[in-house]
């Protein structure tokens, strides 16, 4: 089997064979009457008014020997209607120009082909073929066609190989796209207005992760890439009149790598002057059987050793009642080291002493077990620290669907009070300053706006790991171009 240096080595000689032919092999622009899937539609007609046609792909296959090849050409489009078939003849077409392509054009390739339509003898629609042009000419080949690159590594580097070569990931793909389409159709209907907020932050809030810090050479100063889709700033949107709003975009997260969490990723965030959580929820299990039926064409789905129906009853449960009934631990009245201890005793491993953390530790193992649609609600206010309070209960107007095991997404009724917020914000300003790296920064100017008055809001958000479980793919297998360390020479 030849190398890749010397397939390149051949190819460039091909290259030679078409410039001393006169066709350039870089062109800006060649024959082309519509796309192959518009082919297929407009077929009948082109046969009978007997009217030659310009088709352009990438070749993918080319079979045949003598004086007939067949080339099976490729421009995208999914479920076949991307693909059709040109057929050279030796007799139809210009001698040198079939020697050319015989001599010259390799599979990988893209060409331009114009002829006329016809069916074969198997009843295949085709394009006979009159003359070709190259469009352009591979210097390197594709992988083999029923093996694909299996390396992950090598896959990630060279995405565009693995999307081209397997088409169940480039349907992934074009079905992401259409979650996005879903989700923001449906929350314009309902009267949201899509807006864009800042991406570097002076202080990042919204959410309690790491964030990743770089330098603002012109202002001199020091920012954040943002770690929600806007929280506070929407928020301000809601004190300035905006009844309902949204963004989608890109968040980042400075923390571990896994399945189902990365550094970069896109997040949708919602917020609803005037509602509560409890009008949330009933919006989000409307939104995500709407991206149930719409995207995947089912409400059932089986995903990370669970199954469920989203078009079930959505139940709600109680977050300290579920840790309760699992572990026998209240966490509203145990102690750190009550906690500490019952985590030892189920072998789980756990960062950080202070209680917000250990909480959140013993939820995640208690949360596997549910498979959902389910809401959990009553979250202790520690570990939420931007939602409205239920009234003597030390819990918060918090909601997270569970799907799966696991938490996909996050709403509550918004805290409005500046005091309260306040006071919220100097808690977590103490366990940065114990070493929490994920603790929320506090932001005195949200809390000015917030004395300025912001109405009763509900706000909602959740990323593209919903997608992910749904499609029961990994996060990072979802990623067009994950991130990857530099290639070792």
């Amino acid at each position: 089997m030849a190398s890749l240096d010397e397939i390149r080595a051949i190819r460039l000689e091909k290259l030679e064979l078409l410039k001393k032919a006169g066709m350039n092999p870089f062109p800006a622009k060649v024959p082309r009457t519509f796309c192959l899937a518009d082919a297929r539609e407009s077929f009948d007609q082109y046969v009978k008014e007997d009217k030659k046609v310009s088709l352009a792909g990438r070749i993918m296959a080319i079979r045949g020997q003598g004086a007939i090849l067949f080339a099976v050409l490729y421009d995208g489009a999914n479920n076949g209607s991307g693909k059709f078939q040109a057929v050279f003849k030796k007799d139809e077409i210009d001698a040198d120009h079939f020697k050319l392509f015989t001599d010259a054009v390799d599979i990988g390739d893209f060409i331009s082909v114009t002829g006329k339509f016809f069916t074969t003898e198997r009843g295949e629609k085709s394009l006979l073929v009159k003359s070709w042009v190259i469009a352009t000419k591979t210097l390197l080949p594709l992988p083999e066609k029923w093996h694909g690159i299996k390396d992950d590594d090598e896959r990630y580097r060279k995405r565009y190989l693995d999307i081209l070569m397997n088409e169940e990931l480039r349907d992934l793909f074009i079905k992401k796209s259409k979650f996005w389409d879903v989700t923001r159709t449906f929350l314009k209907e309902e009267g949201f207005m899509e807006v864009e907020t800042p991406t570097l932050e002076l202080t990042t809030g919204g959410a309690e992760a790491t964030p990743f810090k770089t330098h603002h050479n012109d202002y001199d100063l020091d920012v954040y890439l943002r770690i929600s889709v806007g929280e506070l700033w929407q928020k301000r949107l809601m004190a300035a009149g905006f009844p309902k709003t949204f963004e989608i975009g890109r968040v980042y997260r400075n923390e571990g790598s896994s399945p189902d969490h990365l550094q970069e990723f896109t997040n949708m965030e919602f917020y609803w002057s005037f509602a509560d959580y409890n009008d949330g929820m009933k919006l989000v299990e409307k939104l995500y059987k709407k991206i149930a039926t719409e995207v995947f064409g089912t409400t059932k789905f089986t995903t990370r050793g669970h199954s469920f129906d989203i078009a079930d009853e959505w139940k709600k449960i109680d977050f300290t009642e579920e840790i309760i009934k699992q572990t026998g631990i209240d966490v509203k009245k145990a102690s750190e080291k009550e906690i500490m201890k019952k985590l030892q005793e189920l072998k789980v491993t756990y960062e950080g002493e202070n209680k917000e953390r250990l909480i959140d530790t013993l939820w995640k193992i208690c949360r596997k077990t549910i498979s959902g649609p389910a809401f959990v609600i009553n979250q202790p206010v520690l570990v939420s620290p931007l939602a409205k309070e239920v009234v003597g209960k030390e819990v918060v107007q918090q909601f997270q669907p569970i799907l799966a095991g696991s938490e996909l997404g996050k709403g509550y009724s918004e805290l409005n009070d500046p005091i309260d917020q306040l006071e919220r914000f100097k808690t977590q300003q103490k366990l940065l300053e114990g070493g929490d790296t994920e603790a929320m920064m506090a932001d005195h100017e949200f809390v000015e706006m917030l004395e300025h008055g912001m109405p009763p809001t509900c706000g909602f958000g959740f990323g593209e790991r919903l997608f992910a479980f749904l499609a029961d793919k990994p996060l990072r297998e979802l990623q067009m171009f994950p991130l990857m360390r530099p290639k070792k020479d």
